[in-house]
Order: structure tokens, then sequence, then C-alpha cells
């Protein structure tokens, strides 16, 4: 194999694990035509391509959005839409599966919250150069609550099947595994720096990818349809 082929895998390999990703849940896509989660292989997808867009803008001159030379190897814009559109759909599938009225109008709400966030944080820092790190924290919480709302729905709605079987507990899972420390990085990362590289935090940010997505995996092969709730 290539040494730049080795290279490219060992410092980028969360673009192969997209893909990967993305063929699992395409393989598997009878298990979960019909659910909330119907659309998520066409967000996996787009992950993909972004993480693909932003590596050959940073590496390759043809790909760049900016003229300018200091500017040339920015392309922290695609990622923030990215993000927005990553929390807006999740919210829209826990809108679905939660039960009570009174939480998917909150889910609305927090929906608002989030864009209001990322609007208002693009007023302070240019989001075509910086990341809209403020934004993403809002969405990370509002996230997580979602989702303890919705482990706690599992827990007093009875199913008969068990939960092991049912994609959206493992997508939820990896989703907690994710933004638990996600918004911690990016504010140590804000703040303190010298602490973020110190202790290698993107080096956690990374291992949380690989749980995440390993979860998602996990849920793809071993789903059943019925059990999905």
């Amino acid at each position: 194999m290539p040494q730049a082929l080795l290279n490219f895998l060992s410092e980028h390999f969360y673009i192969p694990l997209y893909l990967l990703t993305w063929l699992i849940s395409v393989y598997a896509y009878r298990r979960y035509f019909d659910t909330a989660l119907k659309y998520l292989p066409i967000l996996i997808a787009y992950t993909f391509f972004t993480e693909l867009l932003g590596f050959l803008i940073k590496e390759n001159y043809q790909f760049q959005f900016f003229s300018e030379s200091r500017y040339a190897w920015h392309n922290v814009i695609i990622y923030n839409i990215y993000q927005l559109i990553f929390f807006l759909f999740f919210f829209k599938v826990y809108s679905k599966v939660i039960i009570s009225n009174q939480i998917r109008t909150w889910i609305k709400y927090g929906s608002y919250a989030c864009v209001l966030a990322y609007i208002g944080n693009s007023i302070f820092k240019n989001p075509l150069h910086n990341q809209l790190a403020f934004g993403h924290v809002v969405g990370s919480f509002i996230l997580i609550a979602i989702i303890a709302v919705y482990f706690r729905q599992k827990v007093e709605v009875e199913n008969p099947y068990p939960k092991w079987r049912n994609l959206m507990f493992w997508v939820s899972l990896g989703l907690v595994g994710f933004y638990v420390l996600f918004p911690v990085i990016l504010i140590v990362s804000h703040t303190k720096f010298d602490i973020y590289t110190q202790f290698y935090y993107r080096n956690i940010l990374m291992a949380c990818i690989i749980m995440m997505y390993a979860c998602f995996n996990i849920g793809f092969l071993l789903a059943k349809r019925k059990a999905f709730r």
C-alpha cells in the first residue's frame, strides 16, 4: 500500500469510517425504512462528503473557497452548516419518537433556540473563518436533554423486544457518547488551548467519533424493525 495512502488513513480514518457506516446503513435499510430514521443514510452520506470536501479544501488549492492565500485553507463554513443541519435532523427525529405532546413542543422551541444561537454566534464571529462554538455548545446541550427524555420514556413504556434490538436505542447511545464530551472539548479548546493540546483532547474527540459510529453500526446490524420505538 502506498505510503501516502497509509498516512491519509492514519490521519483521516474517520472519512472511510463514515463511508463504511453509510454502506452498512444502506445494507440494513429494510429494517428501518418506515421509521423516524428513514433519512439517516442521507445524513451519513452528507457527513462523508462534508469531511471529504473539508479535506480537499485544506489540501488541494483547486477546491479552495478563498483567493487570498491566508484564507485558502479555511473550510470551517461547511462544518458550521453541517453541524446545524445535524442538530435539526435529530431534533425532528426525536419529535417523532417521543410520545408526550408537551415534550414535542419543547423540542420545537429547542430547535428555534438552536437556530438563534447559530445566528447570534454568526454576528460576533465570521462563520466563513471561525467555528461557531457557541452554537455547537447550545445545540449539544439541547440534544442531550432530548435524549435524556427519550431514555426516560424507554424505561416507562413497555416493549416486548429488548433494547439492543432497537436501532433508535443504539443511535441515541452513540449520540450521548459523543455530545456529552463535545461541548466540553470545544470550551476547553477556546478558553484553555494549552490544556487542550497538553491533554490531547483531539484524540479524545476522535475516540468519541469512533464510539458514536460504532454504536450506529451495531444498531444497523442488530436492529429489528418491529423493535423500533
